[in-house]
């Protein structure tokens, strides 16, 4: 346990996070009590325009130091804090962050705007070393990608265009490490009719205000929209096809991610609607560790499944792999990657686990509390390598809280593989519409550098009973587009 006290809470929420980034898993405390570890004192004096923080362990006083502070400027405020405070972390615990004191989700918004801009590349590295303590390798990265972002953007149509995102909150089962609205399939079957006629209600809607505009991408995520039946993916794919307009679609992603969720029947129902790009996700090719996060699926179907998608005309199969998964190092992050190597996907996303409170792992933490959760950059550099002898590039990057080793999640894609959306919902450069419970709207204004959002709720019954208030705050926030009213 942490304790925060602050004399002005205006960046508790950048503490807390920079404390997350050293101190992943832990939870907080805003008051003396008992039970805490040390406390993190921070006191703002407006007359004399200084912050001043503290370590303070045992009642001791342990280092700190007061340095001047703007509040008219949030950014600079926030970066000067942060900065001192990752000092402070960085002396306490003898280790710096890969990330420096970024612990926002999105470093490449950094490098691709400034790159926009026309900022030399040399300029951009030193500025995020300087301002944010980012390591060299990491800001390497982030110019790579974003390179490589920008030409994949550059087709795109920001002012016209947008995207559609159709959410399936079902799963066959709830992984141990799972934080996204998901609902044990089995529970919802009979109430699937009533679901699907609040989601088709919503992509009418849709389908009728945005007319006029381009439909760049479309994804169909989750939950696993595998885990529907095949006659209800075609009545989805189906309505979609209907009621959008589908000739500029540059690419159209399923969701396949769990193995044991996918049929030939299921198959040849997504390759009868065109999709373009599929996910079959292990996760890791260690059996022990499937049976341990709630994978019911083996190792043996993973392959079974990619290679009957491969025989139904696939040929853009991405594949989600997670690092840092309990009781693995690197061997067997090694092992899962030859798997990985002999089967040769499109794309691989390589994410380091993420430990969020809404996540078993988190909840029953003395359940699991004996679990040994590992993720190091040599992992991480594995990875790397093994795309690289894919011939797979690094083109998407986001990361999240409370990620073990404080690291990110990477996509890696064959030449003209790339998965577009996945770019675009993390650089949000464009409006991406989505419908279905737990999902969120992101509207972005981009003459104005503004972008706002709008929520469907996360429980099903409630999404399928308000499901015309949903329609309703889609309904404000899209008239306020340029052509729409």
């Amino acid at each position: 346990m942490i304790g925060i006290l602050l004399n002005d809470a205006s960046y508790e929420q950048d503490i807390r996070e920079l404390l997350m980034a050293f101190y992943p898993g832990e939870g907080f405390a805003h008051e003396r009590t008992g039970g805490v570890d040390f406390y993190v004192e921070g006191t703002y004096e407006p007359e004399s325009g200084t912050f001043s923080l503290d370590i303070l362990e045992n009642e001791e006083k342990k280092a700190g130091a007061a340095f001047p502070v703007s509040y008219e400027n949030r950014l600079e405020a926030k970066t000067a804090i942060k900065r001192e405070l990752y000092g402070l972390l960085s002396a306490r615990t003898g280790k710096t962050l890969p990330w420096g004191t970024l612990t926002g989700i999105r470093p490449t918004k950094i490098a691709l705007s400034r790159l926009d801009q026309g900022v030399p590349e040399e300029e951009i590295r030193e500025f995020m070393e300087k301002t944010y303590l980012t390591s060299r390798e990491k800001i390497d990265l982030s110019l790579d990608i974003a390179e490589r972002e920008k030409e994949l953007l550059s087709h795109i149509d920001y002012e016209n265009g947008y995207s559609l995102y159709v959410g399936i909150p079902f799963c066959p089962t709830t992984c141990l490490y799972c934080s996204f609205t998901s609902y044990p399939i089995g529970a919802w079957e009979k109430k699937m009719d009533q679901y699907l006629a609040a989601l088709f209600k919503e992509l009418d809607y849709v389908a009728e205000t945005m007319k006029g505009r381009t439909l760049d991408t479309v994804y169909f995520g989750g939950g696993t929209p595998t885990a529907l039946k095949a006659e209800e993916l075609d009545a989805i794919l189906t309505r979609i096809g209907e009621r959008f307009d589908l000739s500029s679609v540059k690419e159209f992603t399923v969701e396949a991610g769990r193995p044991d969720s996918i049929t030939e029947d299921k198959l040849k129902t997504l390759r009868a609607h065109g999709i373009s790009r599929i996910s079959i996700n292990p996760q890791t090719m260690k059996q022990f560790t499937l049976d341990l996060i709630g994978r019911r699926h083996t190792v043996e179907m993973v392959k079974e499944k990619y290679r009957l998608a491969r025989r139904l005309g696939f040929d853009n199969i991405n594949m989600d792999l997670i690092i840092g998964l309990p009781e693995e190092d690197i061997n067997d992050v090694r092992a899962t990657m030859e798997e990985i190597k002999e089967l040769a996907p499109d794309s691989v996303t390589v994410h380091s686990l993420a430990i969020k409170r809404a996540a078993r792992l988190n909840i029953f933490k003395e359940r699991y509390a004996d679990l040994k959760i590992e993720n190091t950059q040599e992992m991480i550099d594995l990875t790397a390598e093994y795309a690289r002898s894919m011939g797979l590039v690094p083109y998407y990057l986001y990361r999240q809280k409370n990620m073990a080793g404080n690291f990110e999640n990477v996509g890696y894609a064959a030449p003209d593989k790339a998965c577009i959306y996945n770019i675009l919902i993390m650089e949000e450069k464009q409006t991406i519409v989505a419908c279905g419970a737990g999902t969120t709207t992101k509207v972005v204004f981009p003459a104005e550098n503004r972008l706002e959002r709008v929520e469907n709720v996360k429980d099903v019954d409630q999404y399928i009973a308000r499901i015309d208030e949903m329609i309703g705050r889609k309904e404000k926030m899209l008239e306020k587009l340029d052509g729409l009213s």
